[in-house]
């Protein structure tokens, strides 16, 4: 507990990786934290769990969930095929085993974890702070009247084909892509795109390449951000919507988020402020790249280069050392 601090009761809404990790750190400063999610158990299973190595950097201890490790990726176009190859690597791992990591860590902090816990925004009036981390359709953000985001559809499947390459493989669709993931025992298959494309281009995709997955799963993935003008109760990770322009991608961005509000506790004010100035922009400039990457995919694919070499999440190093020193 940081000295002169006030020990503050902290409601978290949404058993997730971004309020585990929030209750985990608020926790360990001293403060009383609840975690109160509606679902039975822990464990986001509609994810495909590849996060760049910077996981390592906020969650150490994650390190013993590594199935794989990616070296690189194909984008396929359908008339261009183009080689990324990252200089750090992306880490293959489960993230519901994640989730259970971290709270365990929230707990043994001092943290309570309450499931099959589904409460209105004004049964959490006795709490000094509140933190919405309950997902795309988030209902602590529709009780402040705050609109939704844009939002995705993605879905995911699982083939009992063991592959321990280190190369991922997608294919780019109408806003979105279809991926193949090497899991080690065994291989992912998953699409992100529109609600009402992404089940008939999978479909699709899955009957030409004669993939059998016996069960899928899927969860819609937000994107836009939407933080609320309120000094008690704030919204972090897919709440605030808050993805990857081009992947959909939330966790490395939400935990970045979940360590400014840290940084800002119990300031929700000044957390508004540094989550805007830090992703508001780079949100607009990645919509525009990626939109910029189709349309050259799709249109004038020779003019894409046949092998690229990148720093997976370059562009928010510097935030991610940033939030880190100041925790």
């Amino acid at each position: 507990m940081e000295k002169n601090q006030l020990k503050l009761k902290v409601a978290i809404i949404g058993a997730g990786i971004n309020g585990l990790y929030l209750a985990w750190k608020l926790s360990e400063r001293g403060h009383k934290v609840t975690v109160f999610e509606k679902k039975d158990k822990i464990g986001k299973e509609a994810c495909s769990g590849l996060f760049s190595e910077r996981i390592l950097d906020f969650i150490l201890q994650s390190q013993i969930l590594v199935q794989n490790r990616i070296e690189s990726t194909l984008i396929h176009f359908p008339k261009k095929t183009i080689r990324v190859k990252f200089s750090k690597h992306f880490l293959v791992m489960s993230h519901a085993a994640l989730d259970k990591l971290v709270a365990g860590l929230a707990q043994k902090a001092g943290a309570e974890i309450r499931l099959s816990q589904s409460l209105a925004i004004n049964d959490f009036t006795n709490f000094d702070r509140v933190v919405g981390c309950d997902g795309a359709n988030s209902a602590t953000r529709k009780s402040l009247g705050l609109k939704d985001p844009d939002l995705r559809l993605g879905i995911q499947g699982f083939v009992a084909h063991p592959d321990t390459s280190n190369q991922v493989e997608t294919w780019a669709v109408k806003n979105g892509f279809i991926w193949r993931i090497p899991r080690g025992e065994e291989t992912e298959y998953g699409i992100m795109s529109d609600l009402k494309d992404a089940r008939p281009l999978f479909d699709e995709f899955l009957t030409k390449n004669n993939i059998l997955i016996a069960k899928t799963a899927s969860a819609l993935i937000p994107q836009g951000l939407i933080i609320p003008q309120n000094n008690s109760i704030t919204l972090c990770g897919d709440a605030a919507g808050l993805t990857k322009p081009w992947s959909g991608g939330g966790v490395i961005w939400g935990l970045i988020a979940a360590d400014l509000l840290l940084n800002s506790f119990p300031d929700f004010s000044k957390y508004r402020r540094e989550l805007e100035r830090y992703f508001s922009f780079k949100i607009v400039i990645l919509k525009a790249s990626t939109k910029i990457i189709y349309f050259l995919g799709f249109k004038l694919y020779w003019l894409l280069p046949n092998n690229v070499k990148i720093e997976s999440d370059a562009i928010f190093s510097g935030l991610i050392r940033h939030t880190k020193r100041n925790r």
